[in-house]
């Protein structure tokens, strides 16, 4: 059977690129297409780099003409990843860290997901696979990571760089580590207005000694609130990772939280979503797994929001207990915790060089007040 051409133009009519509202040809997504016989090339332009997206796309393009053209079509689909011009390099003068290659952003919609035992789980697989890691504790008002890492009585030092004072980071299993949890009490409450709490978190961005760093991950505070653009406003992301358990209220808010840094605005890629406590499995039952809080939900969620998916981690006593302890679960070898938190670290810095490699830098986000009320731009 010959195939023509303009019956696969009006076939791709049916059907959008990821993140477009217009279908491929009136995008413009669609920049060529060949026909000869039963074959069919098509090329495709998105601006989605993330796996999920592109192998969408293909699978997309090749049930429609295979539906509405010819069922036994020979189809190539050749997907180009552009980004947009509206993403173009803006380094803000003196705000980035010199060293500092990479700054992830650990966030979740919600409290009481893991989000800290993710974010130090992350930090002791990469520097077990040889990375130069960080971590910033931004969660002001309520600080973990130092119980996670053992280092709660610890005090940051000051050190002499280049003629001027600055802070030490604590350092613990080949992570630096900073947060407001050196510097208060344990008993103590962080009551502080919000400008307070940005001139804390710059202090301890930009006044300290973090020297070479691959990844600077930032443990944000759940919810999506001053703190967050404070961070934003201060430092150009490279990317966030979001935390939620399979729950339905969970995921609720997990979204709001995608939402926050695909804003026009702010337009902070999104590496992936990580399911926490997917499935309980007890110990005399190693081969069973209870979904007490749903199942697949964020794996879902990452599919509809068209976001990569980095993986699951089961919901242990032991993560818990290592956490309570200081000695976060990632640094047992040869368990099945160890292998998932291997997994889920390999996704994550997958996604960070596929981003690198296909979007330009991501712009230090403005915040100017007006009338009282804090507007959001470039």
């Amino acid at each position: 059977m010959k195939i023509n051409k303009q019956d696969i133009l009006k076939a791709l009519e049916t059907i959008s690129a990821p993140g477009e509202g217009q279908n491929m040809v009136e995008s413009g997504a669609v920049t060529n297409v060949i026909t000869f016989g039963d074959e069919v090339v098509v090329d495709i332009t998105i601006a989605n780099p993330s796996l999920q997206a592109k192998k969408k796309t293909e699978v997309e393009i090749l049930q429609t003409i295979h539906r509405l053209v010819y069922e036994k079509a020979k189809i190539k689909v050749n997907i180009k990843v552009e980004a947009p011009t509206k993403s173009a390099p803006n380094v803000i003068k003196g705000k980035s860290i010199p060293g500092i290659q990479n700054i992830v952003a650990v966030a979740s919609g919600k409290g009481g997901v893991g989000k800290s035992t993710v974010t130090a789980n992350l930090a002791v697989t990469l520097a077990k696979m040889g990375f130069k890691v960080g971590i910033l504790d931004a969660d002001i008002y309520g600080p973990s990571i130092p119980i996670m890492f053992d280092v709660v009585n610890e005090k940051p030092l000051a050190v002499n760089v280049d003629g001027k004072s600055k802070m030490k980071p604590v350092e613990n299993y080949g992570v630096k580590i900073l947060s407001i949890g050196f510097f208060t009490k344990p008993d103590q409450a962080v009551v502080w207005r919000g400008p307070m709490a940005a001139k804390a978190l710059n202090q301890m961005i930009f006044d300290a000694a973090w020297g070479e760093l691959d990844f600077l991950l930032l443990d944000l505070p759940p919810g999506t609130g001053d703190i967050h653009l404070s961070i934003m406003q201060s430092l150009p992301i490279t990317g966030a990772v979001i935390v939620s358990t399979p729950q339905n209220v969970a995921l609720a808010d997990a979204k709001k939280g995608v939402a926050m840094f695909q804003q026009e605005s702010i337009n902070v890629p999104v590496l992936g979503i990580i399911e926490n406590m997917a499935y309980f499995t007890p110990a005399e039952l190693p081969e069973n797994k209870y979904h007490i809080f749903g199942k697949e939900g964020a794996k879902n969620l990452a599919e509809d929001l068209q976001v990569p998916f980095l993986g699951e981690l089961p919901l242990v006593q032991s993560i818990r207990e290592a956490g309570d302890i200081g000695h976060p679960a990632a640094l047992q070898t040869a368990t099945a915790l160890e292998q998932a938190f291997e997994k889920i670290t390999q996704n994550v810095v997958q996604e960070v060089v596929r981003r690198n490699d296909d979007l330009p830098p991501t712009e230090a986000v403005k915040i100017t007040t007006m009338a009282g009320c804090s507007a959001v731009k470039k």
